[in-house]
């Protein structure tokens, strides 16, 4: 016997030995067989495996070579939205108020949900102003980050209005999206300004003005109404106006081509910034001054046989002839107001025969007086000091010595005199106030502030009557009406080379016992022979208010 028959059986069996005993079971299935041995896999398998990976890998080369190189630029900005950017919070402009309340100048939300300024009342568009609106570059980012104050009461005030920006928070991811928004520092909104002017009183005085410059081919106006107890303006209307809506949000190009164009000059505040030789509206101011100085009294007689006549010192035989606009006859001082006698006041102002006068040198210090020649020192920007005519200005313009004729010419307000129609109602105020010269106030609530006329009260008394008798019995009768009692005076300067045309005018003062407002009114540039239209305007401003049942011109 051999050896390895001789050797002892392993007692375990051999997994082939199994296999092979199973292959004689009738339904065993060596593929499901549990632990059994792989058969290789097919060359093609590997083959589609390769190509899948080749292809996928191609695909990342591609994907890669646009991300970086063809499409780096355009993913790298998109990929800088995607961050945390502090934006501005636009503060809201204070809103502007009339004295009762009335919005004036607001903020409203556009069609594009960007916030603009409203402006209600299209006759204060000289005092309001306008604003420019944020801007912002080609990028959409803005490099205006206010509304600016480019004119009138938002410039003077526009560091009021605008209050204070504040900073938010904002979350974009790559795609531009906003995820988040949060407030850092809260938006400070502007105060509100409310101004002394009544929209009410604005509106007619407005209106009174345009209806009578259009009928009587005037080419502007002016108007102002001030409280003569306080100094505040009430009313202040420049004709023509523009739209500060139109301005403020740029257009239409076609409208304001068309103020440039306007003969009027829209853009100018005639109220402050237009100067105009005043003609007979100064001959109170003249008279509280000649009463005061003793030149005449109460009691002192002219004759006004409708011109004045005196020898030609440089021509033998031969005389000037000073014009009057008509033969008055014998006149005092308040029948000279009453009818503006040209004749006593060329007396009373140059001195004529047994007459003395006040002379140049003291006209001209009582019409500073009266504040005439200089600015009032109100709250816009670019008001005219207007001019008083002297010796020593016609020597340094024109080279030629002062004569009588033209301190006759202006004592009648004319030859070079210059005033506003805000000078105008200022210095009519201190005649109805017994002699206080208010700065004149936009602003609500704002301290008056004054200077004294150095007038005496009797002098002031007598001009009164005169303004009055002017409105009772004379030229300015037409605002003779039963509802207020009215004090006036009226006043043409002839303007133009030839004085083809008629500056017209009217001041005053309601009501008379008891004065609480001035009023003055110019029309520009009317056709000759329409200097009488002034009073007209204050005609039917004093007619809407009653009306309305306006308690400015209630019943006494």
């Amino acid at each position: 016997m051999k050896w390895w028959r001789t050797r002892r059986p392993d007692p375990e069996i051999a997994p082939d030995e199994i296999f092979l005993d199973a292959s004689n079971a009738p339904d065993f299935n060596r593929w499901c067989f549990e632990g059994r041995i792989e058969k290789p896999l097919p060359q093609s398998s590997f083959f589609l495996l390769t190509t899948g990976l080749a292809i996928l890998f191609f695909i990342l080369i591609i994907r890669s070579w646009n991300l970086e190189v063809t499409s780096g630029a355009a993913y790298a900005a998109r990929s800088a939205q995607n961050s945390l950017d502090v934006t501005i919070l636009f503060a809201p402009r204070g809103d502007i108020t009339d004295v009762q309340g009335v919005m004036l100048a607001e903020n409203v939300r556009g069609p594009d949900d960007s916030i603009e300024r409203h402006y209600t009342e299209p006759s204060l568009s000289q005092v309001i102003g306008y604003v420019s609106h944020p801007k912002k570059d080609s990028s959409g980012n803005y490099y205006e980050t206010s509304m600016r104050g480019v004119t009138g009461l938002e410039a003077r005030y526009d560091a009021l209005l605008s209050g204070e920006n504040g900073k938010m928070l904002t979350e974009t991811d790559a795609l531009g999206k906003v995820r988040s928004e949060g407030t850092i520092i809260p938006a400070k909104e502007g105060t509100t300004l409310q101004v002394s002017i009544d929209a009410d009183l604005q509106r007619h005085l407005a209106r009174a003005i345009a209806d009578t410059a259009r009928a009587k081919s005037f080419i502007a106006g002016a108007g102002v109404i001030m409280d003569v107890r306080t100094g505040a303006v009430r009313a202040l209307v420049s004709y023509p106006s523009y739209d500060a809506n139109v301005m403020s949000s740029g257009g239409p190009a076609s409208t304001i081509a068309a103020y440039n164009t306007n003969p009027g000059h829209p853009f100018l505040d005639h109220a402050i910034q237009g100067v105009y030789a005043p003609g007979s509206v100064v001959k109170p101011f003249v008279a509280s001054g000649a009463l005061t100085d003793g030149i005449i009294t109460s009691d002192t007689v002219i004759n006004d046989p409708g011109f004045l006549s005196l020898p030609d010192p440089y021509h033998p035989g031969k005389t000037f002839i000073y014009k009057g606009w008509k033969a008055l006859g014998i006149v005092d001082v308040r029948k000279a107001i009453a009818w503006s006698s040209d004749v006593f006041f060329y007396a009373v102002g140059g001195g004529f025969k047994s007459q003395k006068g006040l002379g140049i040198d003291r006209l001209e210090y009582w019409y500073r007086q009266f504040g005439l020649g200089d600015t009032t020192a109100i709250d816009l920007p670019g008001e005219a000091a207007g001019r008083i005519p002297t010796p020593a200005w016609k020597e340094s313009v024109f080279n030629e010595p002062w004569y009588l004729g033209d301190t006759y010419f202006t004592t009648i307000g004319q030859y070079s005199m210059q005033v506003t129609p805000l000078q105008m109602v200022r210095a009519t105020a201190a005649v109805a106030n017994d002699g206080k010269l208010f700065t004149p106030t936009l602003i609500a609530g704002q301290a008056p502030a004054y200077s004294m006329v150095p007038v005496t009260p009797a002098s002031l008394v007598i001009v009164r009557e005169g303004m009055r008798h002017a409105v009772t019995g004379a030229l300015a009768g037409a605002l003779n009406v039963p509802y207020v009692s009215v004090a006036a005076k009226t006043g043409t300067a002839q303007t133009g080379t030839r004085n083809q045309y008629d500056n017209s005018w009217v001041i005053g003062f309601f009501p008379y016992e008891n004065p609480q407002y001035a009023f003055a009114v110019v029309l520009e540039r009317g056709p000759e022979g329409t200097g009488a239209q002034a009073v007209n305007v204050m005609r039917d401003f004093f007619q809407a208010l009653h009306a309305e049942g306006s308690p400015y011109v209630a019943s006494e």
